[in-house]
């Protein structure tokens, strides 16, 4: 228990706090009957503040969240999102926490050696994903999936996303924080018809919050482990 409270530092404690805390009052308040979505939500944020520690949990319980969470889209008829999390999400978490777990910085399992990957590479990861944007889209049209245009986007952003992760670039919270954005517009869309999904609306908000301060402290352990290697 020392070692986890002197693991985080007192802005991420905070950070990890106030999420929870705005995640169980928007419960609270405008659901008290999905719990399913309460606790896909607190995994969810216990997942992004080890993620921003390039923590190799964080992959784990994103695993968890995706399931989850694509239950919860298929709920709402979000199909978009449950065949995104199930389909592309979760496994490419496995793939990422085993990658992770090969690559520890300086043989500590606790952080991720960051990677940076180079313009080929960045090509050949859009052109991937625009290839994926496209079969998902005809999929996502087949099972007459509601608001489609938003749910193709974040199949982009997603994959993004995950190849990032996948690959230990930092630019992966970046990638997460547009498909953030994404999701704030897809479940206010869903919040105009049951309000009880507001409290899905401000965990995405969370969540962005999160992908922020990861991104940024992602930046600051990647000029540290440069700097240890010259």
């Amino acid at each position: 228990m020392k070692r986890l409270l002197k693991y985080f530092s007192a802005g991420e404690w905070a950070l990890w706090g106030a999420s929870t805390l705005l995640i169980i009052a928007a419960f609270c308040v405008f659901d008290r009957t999905n719990y399913l979505t309460l606790c896909a939500s607190l995994i969810g944020a216990a997942s992004l503040i080890f993620n921003a520690k390039g923590n190799p949990a964080g992959q784990a319980l994103m695993i968890v969240f995706s399931v989850l969470y694509g239950i919860i889209s298929f709920g709402f008829s979000y199909y978009g999102e449950m065949i995104t999390y199930l389909g592309m999400t979760a496994p490419m978490a496995v793939f990422a926490l085993v990658s992770w777990l090969k690559n520890p910085y300086k043989g500590r399992r606790s952080q991720v050696a960051v990677n940076r990957i180079g313009g080929r590479e960045w090509v050949f990861a859009l052109l991937l994903s625009a290839a994926v944007t496209a079969a998902f889209f005809f999929i996502l049209k087949a099972f007459n999936t509601a608001n489609i245009i938003p749910s193709t986007i974040s199949v982009t952003t997603s994959f993004i996303a995950v190849y990032l992760t996948f690959r230990r670039s930092s630019f992966f919270a970046l990638a997460y924080a547009a498909n953030d954005v994404v999701l704030i517009v897809l479940w206010a869309l869903a919040v105009a018809e049951d309000v009880s999904y507001v409290s899905v609306l401000i965990c995405f908000a969370m969540f962005l919050v999160n992908d922020m301060y990861a991104f940024i402290n992602w930046r600051r352990m990647e000029r540290i482990q440069a700097s240890a290697r010259r």
